[in-house]
């Protein structure tokens, strides 16, 4: 038996609320998994524009 198939029949006993709580979890799991965009710092957004920002600003 297959992960998949296992998982699909335990869910299958569960009462409809803790189905919901299984489905909330693995979305959860699921954002983990997506590969985060490096944030772009200020001055790198700022780097075409001209502007300069000084250490007293």
């Amino acid at each position: 038996m297959s992960i998949e198939s296992a998982i699909i029949e335990k869910l299958r006993t569960l009462p409809p609320d803790k189905q919901q709580q299984v489905l909330e979890f693995t979305e959860f799991l699921q954002q983990k998994t997506i590969p985060k965009r490096p944030r772009r710092s200020l001055k790198g957004l700022w780097a075409n524009l001209g502007i300069e920002i000084t250490e007293a600003e």
